[in-house]
């Protein structure tokens, strides 16, 4: 089979916008041709696609993948850029067995609410309806019904945090020849939920049990694909919110049956799906109790603050009530800031310096910390991932810097210059730092952390406070939105058709 791989990666916090700005091309890390081998190898979508590929000795012609960290709206020229690139490099590669693509779901550039249909309809007008044309999806799209009329399989992953990526790539590799062959004549149900949930890992109740729920279902004589997406909230669109997803072969009236059923399930426990939210002052001092009773480490996640979903990455609130209740045996990974990173490495290792850390995106993430740190050591930021979500794939976070406070014994401070949450320990690990010997670990994410620290952990803690990604999505207004959404108004309803 000829099988073209590409790809648009974002998702799109709106919000973002007000604290730096559009996303633009500089933003994105775009591989072109051959250079998209260089996911080979590596727990991604792409990774996987790759892998599968080679496996069955497909024709592969990578044209163009293009992936930012979530941020703000993507400008408008960047993202037509990309997209007739993209499209124009499919047609180029005509004639084609199918299409297969690593989009997000949750990707909006100026005047273009919808990414992902957007880009399948560019691509729709190439190669037609009679070329399969698939995409892997992040659970947090939000998905629309035209995105299911597009695309004839999407192929979002099943777990948060996404330890599935490599699998779904090679999913949709796999799916060619039943699409080509005509065996699957799939049809795609999208069960729109009123619904703006907060970070839900699979690892944990509700989410967990709706995702064992829609691999139940699968099971069912003539279901190709059932999953539940979560939906991202920090975003204004009018499809914003939480949707059922169900493929099915030909047989629209079972997809939109399954998808229903699933979407009651949610709808009947989104009352679970409530996240406690802590302050930073009572994380700690509920970490201080656990590590007292039971040792460490215990980890505090600053999800408020979570780069993954699109904040600066630069939130001080959690690091300054960690330096006000100063516990013994503490790190905290990471805060971007490139301006201190910088000043580390003039001064080098061994040296004391006053830093103005963080708070310099906005008012909202907190105001810098004025402090004086021991420089205990400096390094380029590049290291390899471990975590079962990204394993094999290089991370580049630009100097980085380990700065301590307290003397022995007291704060480990990391400090990067590229905005990222952290996946795994290896951060920590690249600036001589055992988070295992450590009793708290304070870490910037929301859910992604626990595939690299879950099993490492005594117990994880999450600390909320004012952010882009706070757990408290009734926060923030979403005027554009087609219709009540709950928490916002607790009189949004859903029924069944």
């Amino acid at each position: 089979m000829r099988i073209a791989l590409g790809g648009i990666v974002h998702e799109t916090n709106t919000y973002a916008v007000q604290s730096f700005g559009m996303t633009t091309m500089d933003s994105f890390d775009v591989r072109r041709g051959e250079a998209i081998a260089t996911y080979a190898g590596t727990r991604t979508f792409m990774g996987g696609m790759l892998f599968a590929a080679e496996a069955n000795d497909h024709d592969v012609v990578p044209v163009l993948h293009a992936f930012a960290q979530p941020s703000g709206t993507i400008d408008g020229e960047a993202y037509r850029t990309l997209r007739d690139d993209l499209v124009a490099g499919i047609a180029a590669a005509m004639p084609l067995d199918a299409v297969v693509l690593d989009t997000h779901g949750a990707g909006i550039a100026e005047g273009i609410d919808d990414l992902e249909s957007d880009l399948g309809q560019s691509i729709r007008e190439v190669i037609g309806f009679d070329v399969p044309l698939i995409s892997t999806l992040d659970l947090h799209g939000a998905i629309t019904q035209e995105m299911g009329d597009l695309y004839d399989l999407l192929l979002g992953v099943y777990e948060y945090p996404h330890v599935d990526m490599y699998e779904r790539g090679i999913e949709a590799i796999e799916a060619v020849p039943n699409l080509v062959s005509g065996e699957w004549n799939p049809t795609t149900h999208v069960e729109r939920l009123p619904l703006l949930l907060p970070t839900s890992s699979t690892t944990i109740a509700p989410a967990g049990d709706i995702r064992d729920r829609c691999l139940e279902l699968e099971r069912v004589e003539g279901v190709l694909r059932c999953a539940f997406f979560h939906g991202f909230p920090f975003t204004d669109i009018p499809a914003a919110g939480a949707s059922v997803v169900v493929t099915t072969n030909a047989d629209p009236a079972l997809a939109r049956a399954v998808a229903q059923q699933i979407a009651a399930e949610v709808w009947d426990r989104r009352e679970e799906f409530r996240l406690e939210s802590l302050t930073p002052e009572i994380a700690i001092r509920q970490a201080q109790r656990v590590i007292v009773e039971r040792g460490g480490p215990v980890v505090i996640n600053d999800t408020a603050d979570n780069p993954g979903g699109g904040t600066p990455g630069d939130a001080t609130h959690v690091l300054r009530a960690l330096i006000e209740a100063n516990p013994e045996n503490s790190c905290f990974g990471y805060i971007f800031d490139p301006q201190v990173a910088e000043q580390a490495h003039d001064a080098g290792a061994g040296s004391t310096i006053e830093i103005s850390l963080g708070g310099k995106h906005d008012d909202l993430h907190g105001s810098p910390l004025e402090i004086t740190v021991y420089v205990k050591s400096t390094s380029d930021g590049r290291f390899v991932y471990t975590t079962p979500m990204l394993a094999g794939a290089r991370a580049n976070y630009g100097p980085m810097a380990r700065l301590q406070m307290g003397g022995r014994g007291g704060i480990d401070i990391l400090v990067g210059s590229a905005r990222s949450q952290v996946f795994d320990a290896e951060v920590f690990s690249l600036h001589g730092i055992d988070v295992t010997r450590f009793d708290l670990v304070v870490l910037k994410s929301s859910q992604h952390f626990r595939a690299g620290f879950d099993e490492l952990a005594t117990e994880v803690i999450t600390a909320d406070s004012p952010g882009l990604t706070t757990l408290r999505v009734e926060n923030f207004d979403h005027p554009r939105v087609d219709g009540p959404r709950w928490p916002i108004d607790p009189e949004a309803a859903w029924v069944a058709d």
